[in-house]
């Protein structure tokens, strides 16, 4: 187990009642971990989950800013009353003037959320798929790692604070189609748990958020039983908030993933999930 994602207020409350039950579930209230004062960065957030997740912690009370390419969605999102910095999480240069940008305008952020991500389609039978499988990884694992060695002094001094790195179901079962991918997000749940050795003792935390395939960017269309952005939302948030946050955020829809080798069905999934080899271009077997 790890630490909450930081202390949180200190909240009493006072009733009259005589439900013992009830006294009980105000005591497990006080249990939670708060997230309405935190200082969240979340690169990557400009659409999608991470959109989801930025608006859910300002609900919660967290002063939240948001990191992106897209200088269209950044400027929606400054309207809604985000801080927003651009970051490209493949240039070196571009996630260092993000980052002092962000520690400028608030020195207090306790809260790094990796979210970029691409997911592509490979033919691992045409040798042209490396730009793909090159573009995922310096994506997903190497814009991973630039943005925490970026932020990781920041917390280190402050000795509070929480990075929370972002897997998938697929680092655990993988989708055949999306070869690099599935490797990219396994990598990046390596990187975090050895990520979180590392900084034992210093106060900073790891927590690697788990998603299911969830109904954005059109996912719905092709999976109808993605989860629906709202549902996989809300059941993250609350898992956040338990104390001590778990090291691994798992809402139910992905734990069939997550436990595959454990419980026997690695095999049988794989099998199944590889049928989907036929919607790559050219494929028929």
């Amino acid at each position: 187990m790890v630490a909450p994602l930081l202390p949180g207020r200190d909240r009493r409350i006072i009733v009259c009642v005589a439900d013992l039950n009830v006294v009980g579930a105000l005591d497990r209230r006080e249990d939670l971990v708060d997230l309405s004062n935190r200082t969240v960065l979340i690169v990557g957030g400009t659409s999608g989950i991470g959109r989801e997740l930025a608006r859910r912690f300002a609900v919660a009370g967290s002063t939240v800013a948001v990191g992106g390419r897209s200088p269209e969605a950044l400027s929606a999102l400054a309207g809604e009353g985000f801080g927003t910095f651009s970051i490209d999480v493949t240039d070196s240069a571009s996630v260092a003037s993000g980052r002092d940008a962000v520690l400028a305008r608030y020195p207090g952020l306790d809260t790094v959320v990796t979210m970029s991500g691409v997911m592509l389609l490979e033919d691992l039978r045409d040798p042209a798929h490396f730009e793909a499988a090159a573009r995922t990884i310096d994506t997903n694992l190497v814009g991973t790692i630039r943005v925490i060695d970026a932020f990781t002094p920041h917390l280190v001094r402050r000795g509070a604070g929480t990075f929370i790195t972002v897997t998938s179901g697929i680092a655990f079962l993988p989708f055949p189609p999306m070869p690099s991918y599935a490797a990219s997000k396994a990598a990046v749940h390596a990187y975090s748990e050895a990520l979180r050795a590392q900084l034992d003792g210093t106060g900073v935390d790891v927590v690697e958020l788990v998603p299911p395939a969830v109904a954005t960017a059109g996912q719905e269309r092709v999976n109808p039983r993605a989860l629906p952005l709202d549902d996989f939302a809300t059941e993250a948030m609350r898992l956040l908030s338990e104390n001590p946050t778990p090291r691994e955020i798992l809402v139910k829809g992905v734990r069939t993933h997550r436990w595959a080798e454990r419980d026997g069905t690695y095999a049988d999934l794989v099998a199944q999930r590889s049928q989907a080899l036929a919607m790559l271009p050219g494929r028929k077997d």
